[in-house]
């Protein structure tokens, strides 16, 4: 890559290593006006490879990177999405229109996370085996399709977050385009406007297990509640930006709505149609919370063990100067342990 993290990762305190190239990285802090340079740098970025394979959720950070991709390679570049009952049928549905639209062969992989005892214990660091789960499936597909490089949608406003699946990228050598390259989410969302992307305005969408408390089991069933739970919410109230239906303990579901959208859902129809909705798909308590959506909302709950953990096993994207020979189909896949030191 011709673009270095060292920057960010310093001011991120996610990677003690500097990553050093011939040519700099912009300096995240300084945007850069002309959204056709951002493109232009994020395009050359990914020309050197002689295949790449982007994981395609559906949401606009992959979006952006598949697009960049198959601008640099063509029919070089693929897209890979998971079909889990993690995954919402809108995400689905939206990676294929990108896909489609891109016009990018898209592939589809069944993780089977579901089978992973630490994946459905849901202890804080779910996200690291959902990821190990997701990129293990992935490599078995590039390998059959030849293709030497895995790719995924960070970016560098993630890496200040508390994000146990970059561990699993670096595991598995997946590479940051965007982070790489010091775009942040603001610069993402330009570039899939330049591009007319089909995802360029939709909300962020992380999976359905990110609605779960810690300590709440993982399974299909509560993935299957959520999503039919927020596909009634989002029906009947005009919800056009974010919002979460999250079960806590004891089948608790917790209801984040913007602040203007709280009073819709307290009045005397709305509030007894939601009650009966939600106690037949199998909550047992439903409660409203008066400081409205949240992003990230149940990281507050994760164990302060499970933080200082991850940050201790190196909670960041994949050091370009430590990542094998990527010329060739054999190494995709390969674990950050069976590098050379």
């Amino acid at each position: 890559m011709q673009c270095p993290l060292w920057s960010m990762c310093r001011r991120h305190e996610i990677n003690s290593k500097a990553m050093t190239n011939e040519t700099p990285a912009r300096d995240a802090t300084l945007p850069i006006d002309d959204v056709a340079q951002l493109a232009d740098r994020l395009v050359d970025s990914l020309r050197s490879f002689e295949g790449v394979a982007v994981a395609l959720s559906g949401g606009v950070d992959s979006a952006v990177v598949a697009q960049a991709a198959f601008t640099a390679l063509g029919a070089r570049a693929i897209a890979v999405t998971a079909h889990s009952p993690s995954v919402g049928r809108r995400d689905r549905e939206a990676a294929a229109a990108v896909a489609k639209a891109i016009g990018m062969q898209q592939l589809i992989v069944e993780p089977e996370e579901f089978a992973d005892a630490a994946y459905v214990a849901n202890r804080g660091d779910r996200c690291f085996y959902c990821k190990s789960h997701l990129y293990d499936v992935m490599a078995a597909a590039c390998r059959r399709h030849g293709v030497a490089m895995m790719c995924n949608g960070t970016n560098v406003d993630d890496l200040g977050d508390f994000r146990p699946g970059l561990r699993a990228a670096s595991d598995f050598a997946v590479r940051s385009p965007l982070a790489e390259c010091g775009l942040t989410k603001s610069d993402v969302r330009r570039l899939a406007t330049y591009w007319s992307l089909p995802v360029a305005d939709r909300p962020a969408s992380p999976c359905l297990a990110s609605r779960l408390a810690v300590g709440v089991e993982a399974t299909p069933e509560r993935m299957r509640r959520v999503e039919e739970a927020e596909e009634w919410l989002r029906s009947r109230l005009p919800l056009r930006s974010d919002f979460r239906v999250r079960i806590e303990a004891g089948e608790l579901a917790r209801i984040e709505v913007p602040i203007d959208t709280i009073a819709a859902l307290t009045t005397e129809e709305c509030r007894t149609s939601l009650v009966d909705a939600f106690r037949k798909l199998g909550f047992r308590a439903i409660t409203l919370d008066l400081a409205g959506f949240q992003s990230g909302s149940l990281n507050s709950l994760v164990p302060l063990e499970v933080r200082r953990a991850a940050s201790a096993r190196g909670n960041a994207v994949a050091n370009p100067q430590e990542l094998p020979d990527l010329d060739s189909a054999e190494s995709v896949g390969l674990r950050q342990d069976d590098l050379p030191a």
